[in-house]
């Protein structure tokens, strides 16, 4: 019985759940009956810390029966995976779409039989750049996370669980992952010069470049950074080495960049900034970090994804890692195989820009694309033993 899960998971729900997501829960459940406006306010107004929100919730749920539980569950598992997982949740049926605008992911994996039909009706589209069953064997991805550095207060907590959950949708979506962890800014660029050099980028037909730091305006930090000693990368680079002239086997082949840093100066005292000069503030379980970084590029056939727009933050949970990373893992499921990376990216960017907090905001970036064409990554059409 759903009502008896949740009294299992209610000490755990209630020390874990976000007031984002206790936000979302509220409008699912107002939306499909289970409370109604006068309930709502309640668990809102009534209720001044965020596990008593939290409290006030899953109680008033319970109480309901099994029916309104179930619906529960199943709203978390939409909102908060990572959630929904580490409680051990299960059985919940599918939640409707919020009015807020929630989106429900299936529980389903399609078959093979039936991304194979897709990918054979795309494969030779004049406007989809070409996807073959050798090319997609021969895919690989660069992963570069900046996790601990010489000045221990510029740690990225939770940044572990980023380069876990890339890593594994990397995978996932067929490409070998060459991982770099801790590095100085020498390091990245060696880093990038040796992924050029790849035997698997010439026949593989697209890339993915994910790169996770603490950032200033156009350069991302390495691990042995001070503030008289700058230790940097400059983003401009990762265009100059996988562009035509230093990485020809990367021709006309979509480059796939994602960046998880801020953009901008820190923006609040309750958080603690990954800009290089503010990690005094010890941050308290359900608080969340910033990351900083602008860039620009001038070649063919990228496509990036920013974490924010210029001159604002990013966020990332201490106990989760970022919101990007969270939202991108969602996004990528198997059954999205149909769209291609720009509506993905798009749709990561709805999920981001959904997110509230207090009066914390993020809305990440897709910037100057220069695809001529349609990407997509037919996630889950081959079996890859890497």
């Amino acid at each position: 019985m759903a009502d008896k899960e949740l009294d299992r998971v209610r000490p755990q729900f209630v020390n874990k759940v976000t007031k984002e997501v206790i936000n979302q829960l509220l409008d699912g459940l107002l939306h499909d009956g289970v409370l109604n406006e006068e309930e709502k306010d309640a668990v809102v107004e009534e209720n001044d810390s965020r596990a008593a929100k939290a409290r006030c919730l899953i109680d008033k749920v319970k109480r309901k029966g099994s029916e309104a539980s179930s619906k529960m569950i199943a709203h978390l598992k939409s909102v908060d995976k990572t959630l929904y997982c580490e409680l051990g949740l299960s059985n919940a049926q599918p939640a409707q779409p919020a009015a807020a605008g929630l989106v429900a992911q299936s529980a389903s994996t399609p078959s093979v039989s039936s991304v194979e039909e897709f990918w054979k009706s795309k494969k030779d589209h004049p406007e989809v750049y070409p996807v073959t069953q050798t090319s997609m064997k021969n895919r690989v991805a660069l992963l570069i996370t900046n996790i601990k550095f010489s000045n221990g207060s510029m740690n990225r907590r939770g940044a572990e669980k980023d380069e876990e959950n890339m890593e594994k949708l990397l995978y996932n979506l067929g490409y070998e992952v060459v991982k770099y962890t801790n590095l100085t800014g020498k390091a990245i660029d060696e880093a990038l010069i040796d992924f050029t050099k790849h035997p698997k980028l010439k026949h593989t037909d697209s890339v993915f470049v994910v790169i996770m730091s603490h950032g200033m305006l156009g350069k991302i930090l390495g691990v042995d950074w001070k503030a008289d000693k700058p230790d940097e990368f400059p983003i401009n680079d990762i265009f100059k080495h996988l562009g035509s002239e230093s990485c020809p086997e990367l021709i006309d082949k979509p480059k796939v960049i994602i960046i998880q840093a801020c953009r901008g100066e820190h923006s609040g005292s309750v958080l603690v900034s990954d800009s290089p000069n503010a990690a005094d503030h010890v941050p308290q379980p359900e608080d969340l970090e910033e990351d900083k970084l602008q860039f620009v590029h001038k070649e063919k056939n990228f496509i990036s994804l920013l974490s924010c727009t210029p001159d604002t933050v990013s966020y990332r949970r201490p106990d989760r890692g970022s919101l990007l990373i969270q939202y991108i893992v969602e996004v990528f499921t198997p059954e999205s195989y149909q769209e291609h990376i720009y509506d993905l990216f798009t749709k990561v960017m709805q999920r981001v820009e959904q997110f509230r907090m207090d009066e914390k905001l993020q809305m990440p970036t897709i910037d100057r694309c220069t695809l001529t064409k349609s990407f997509y990554v037919f996630q889950g059409l081959l079996h890859n033993d890497h």
